[in-house]
């Protein structure tokens, strides 16, 4: 059977991803403002702020989406260009977005194997004269696809288009289908939103085994209960700056941080 192209973590890496002093402007606004973030490997590091503080900006940034004005960027203990999409998964970083993104006419196990695909070697000739080499990874591609829906509790639902998964299920086919690029490190941008009080407590369940399988990831959550019962370090933006840096406790009591995110109450 035919392997993906697998990336691992280099070897005593303690900084996973080390992001420096990222700037970002649109027209007249200052979306971030020399934001940086270090995410240990093994973490799920959360970063968190009001609704506008930068934070989806950030993570299109680091992801490739857009490109920044200026800052440093370095992924396994390598400097790493966030130049395109294609690149920055390539090099080991995989995202799912607010809203979700899904190709809602395909089948669930179709969503995933999309995002398997980045780590074969299947070539457009070989996929136009379905050479054995080709049938071999597409069939690899096909296992791997089923066991990722098995991870995230969707085996049943393998050949059910994506539009007629429930919203929970459906945020789960997007991990599931950023899992499949075999990421170092996995980027969840809200991934909470929309889901009623179950779903998260399962998605808490799925984020906690996603990190005790070896994945770090770094989280954009809203949910304060959420972030502070599972991130290990935080980090908190408002108006595109840092304000604060710490343990989810230690975030928790920052002054700055009630007053521009908690509400000026500390529960």
């Amino acid at each position: 059977m035919a392997k993906a192209r697998a990336i691992k973590a280099g070897a005593g890496v303690s900084v996973l991803l080390r992001i420096s002093d990222v700037s970002k402007r649109f027209g007249g606004v200052q979306a971030l403002d020399d934001v940086g973030i270090q995410v240990q490997d093994g973490a799920i590091a959360g970063l968190i702020g009001p609704n506008g503080a930068g934070k989806t900006t950030f993570f299109n940034v680091i992801t490739g989406l857009y490109p920044a004005d200026r800052g440093s960027f370095e992924l396994n203990g390598k400097p790493y260009s966030p130049r395109s999409v294609s690149e920055v998964t390539q090099a080991g970083i995989a995202r799912t977005f607010q809203n979700i993104r899904l190709f809602k006419e395909m089948s669930a196990l179709e969503n995933v194997m999309v995002g398997c695909h980045c780590r074969f070697n299947v070539g457009v000739w070989g996929s136009i004269l379905a050479t054995r080499t080709n049938q071999k990874e597409e069939q690899a591609i096909r296992d791997k696809s089923y066991q990722l829906l098995a991870y995230v509790g969707l085996q049943d639902y393998a050949q059910h288009k994506a539009k007629n998964l429930s919203y929970g299920y459906q945020r789960r086919l997007e991990i599931a289908r950023a899992l499949a690029t075999e990421p170092i490190l996995l980027a969840l941008d809200e991934p909470a939103a929309g889901m009623n009080a179950s779903e998260k407590l399962e998605l808490k369940d799925l984020i906690l085994k996603i990190r005790a399988d070896g994945k770090t990831i770094l989280l954009i959550e809203h949910d304060v209960n959420l972030v502070m019962n599972i991130c290990d370090h935080l980090t908190v933006l408002d108006y595109g700056k840092v304000i604060a840096n710490g343990l989810p406790n230690e975030v928790r009591a920052h002054p700055e941080v009630i007053r521009a995110y908690l509400g000026g109450v500390v529960a």
